[in-house]
């Protein structure tokens, strides 16, 4: 991971959940510099264009359950949504993974792109960042796809 790749990532994400979504709780945090912390994203010619970031999870929610990973940050660059970028990153992920449960806290609106790969909705929804969220498990039961290591891995 180069200064540039850094700078690019923390440009997206404020850029998608302090300026579009308006949040006002701290998105540069202190699991981004853990050594277990795995940061993937697609670049273009214009930097960063989807990202998310896998963590060990250790203060899980209730139905995190067993899940050793948590999956977060997920984020694309509005002139590429829709492309299927997001989905790429998780099978990519998956395929790194997937053998072992994973789960991710889903703003509401999104959770058939989790479904999509085998995540399923767990308690109640909840707000976060102000935002509507719910809770989302995947049993590891091995990779989505081969070909799904196209992503760059920090």
């Amino acid at each position: 991971m180069t200064a540039d790749d850094v700078f690019e990532i923390a440009a997206l994400r404020t850029s998608v959940f302090y300026l579009e979504q308006r949040i006002d709780e701290e998105e540069l945090d202190h699991r981004d510099r853990e050594e277990s912390t795995r940061h993937v994203w697609i670049a273009d010619e214009r930097g960063a264009a989807a990202y998310l970031r896998v963590i060990e999870n250790g203060a899980a929610h209730a139905g995190d359950r067993d899940a050793r990973r948590l999956i977060g940050r997920v984020v694309t660059r509005a002139d590429r949504r829709g492309e299927g970028l997001s989905r790429r990153l998780l099978e990519h992920v998956i395929a790194q993974f997937g053998r072992e449960p994973l789960a991710l806290h889903s703003q509401s609106y999104i959770q058939p792109l989790y479904a999509a790969v085998g995540f399923q909705p767990y308690g109640e929804e909840y707000l976060e960042a102000g935002i509507p969220h719910v809770g989302m498990y995947r049993p590891g039961d091995g990779p989505v796809r081969a070909d799904a290591d196209r992503a760059a891995t920090a």
